[in-house]
Parts: structure tokens; C-alpha cells; sequence
């Protein structure tokens, strides 16, 4: 007895016209209703499901405890503080000091 529980085998035959009926422009959604397959099914059979996966990476490890700063936050202090140090210096152009 092959496959999980209560899972149902399609023949090969159905199988390669519904990818061929897929690849020649035919949407998921359509096949699944016309076949009585589900969607995930033949995702599975057209290997959509591998792009969906790749494309998200996992994360690993532990969540970090504090957020990573991005570089436009970065950038964004940088510019606040450039202004802070311009402001500084004009007060102290002002008293006479430099």
C-alpha cells in the first residue's frame, strides 16, 4: 500500500495531460475543477510548488532580540547627525569662539 492514508493515485496518464494542458496556458484553477484534482495537486505534478518555496528563504536560528537597522535608517541618522555637527558649528562661529 503506497502513499499516505487516504490519499488518492491518479494514473500516469491523467497526470502528463493535465501538465501538458498546464503548460499550454491553461490556468490551475480551471484543470482542478474540470479533473476533480486539487489545485496543490497538480502544482505538484507542474513543480510550482518548488519556485514558491525557493523563492522565500527560511529563516534559521534564533530570533534576534533587537531589530536590525536598515540602511536607510542608517543613512537617515548619518544626514541628522551631519546637520546637528553644521548647526554646532555656525553657534560657535556666532560666539566667537572659532
Amino acid at each position: 500500500m503506497a502513499g499516505i492514508k487516504g490519499m488518492r493515485h491518479y494514473p500516469p496518464a491523467i497526470k502528463a495531460e493535465v501538465i501538458e494542458r498546464h503548460r499550454e496556458g491553461e490556468s490551475v484553477h480551471a484543470l482542478s475543477r474540470e479533473y476533480g484534482i486539487s489545485r496543490w495537486a497538480i502544482r505538484c505534478w507542474c513543480g510550482l510548488t518548488n519556485e514558491l518555496i525557493q523563492s522565500v528563504p527560511k529563516k534559521r536560528g534564533r530570533p534576534r532580540t533587537r531589530p536590525v537597522t536598515s540602511q536607510k535608517a542608517m543613512e537617515l541618522e548619518i544626514k541628522q547627525l551631519q546637520m546637528e555637527v553644521e548647526l554646532l558649528r555656525s553657534f560657535l562661529q556666532a560666539a566667537g569662539r572659532r
